[in-house]
């Protein structure tokens, strides 16, 4: 499994970069619908942890590790408070922070896919939650924002995509009895160079066949 590719306090920083990073995008968004201090705050804790505590409540693993790690909800308030104070200095390092980003759902997509199987999931199943784990508190932030989810705009770089590429590449090798820390480190690399191919090249997902919708474009 994935949680063998590192000892485990390296797995603990990678797991608490991509939370980081993930709150840091949630408390922006705040920002600029600007909301105040809680609403900074709520949104880098949904953004960061959502994912997380979904896939824990759907196969049981309760208490959430959100609940009962210190750092896992501790981080996402760091990256409201720096946000609350510094969102212009953030604003202009945006790039680099979607590229912790991408990284973030490259390490997501794996582990989420990973512990819904060692949950006594079906792969199916362990690959969809692995897709939740990396993208679903992205949904939540833009919900609570009153946003159209970017997972579901046509007009965004690929996101999803490449979380279920990563999500698969991990069940396949569950399927074949090939997962091991370098197939696993394989899936959560490709999963991050198709988001950066993805944001340099503006890859996106095709619309309907034959379009006729009245709805005008934003």
């Amino acid at each position: 499994m994935l949680q063998q590719l590192f000892s485990p306090s390296v797995q603990h920083t990678l797991d608490l970069i991509g939370i980081f990073v993930f709150a840091i995008s949630g408390a922006l968004l705040a920002v600029r619908k600007n909301f105040d201090v809680f609403g900074i705050a709520v949104l880098a804790e949904v953004t960061a942890l959502g994912g997380g505590l979904f896939r824990d409540l759907m196969i049981g693993a309760v208490p959430p590790a959100a609940f009962t790690d210190l750092g896992y909800f501790s981080t996402p308030l760091l990256a409201a408070l720096l946000v609350f104070f510094l969102h212009p200095q953030v604003e202009r390092i945006q790039l680099g922070v979607n590229i912790f980003d991408a990284a973030g759902l490259g390490l997501f997509c794996v582990t989420g896919t990973t512990k819904a199987y060692d949950y006594g999931l079906n792969l199916t199943a362990s690959a969809a939650l692995g897709l939740a784990t990396a993208v679903g508190g992205g949904v939540l932030r833009d919900v609570l924002a009153n946003e159209t989810p970017s997972l579901l705009r046509w007009d965004r770089d690929l996101y999803a995509v490449p979380a279920i590429v990563g999500a698969a590449i991990v069940v396949l090798c569950i399927r074949y009895d090939a997962l091991n820390p370098y197939t696993s480190g394989f899936a959560v690399v490709t999963a991050f160079a198709l988001r950066l191919l993805a944001m340099k090249y503006h890859w996106r997902a095709p619309r309907a066949w034959n379009r006729r919708s009245t709805v005008s474009e934003e």
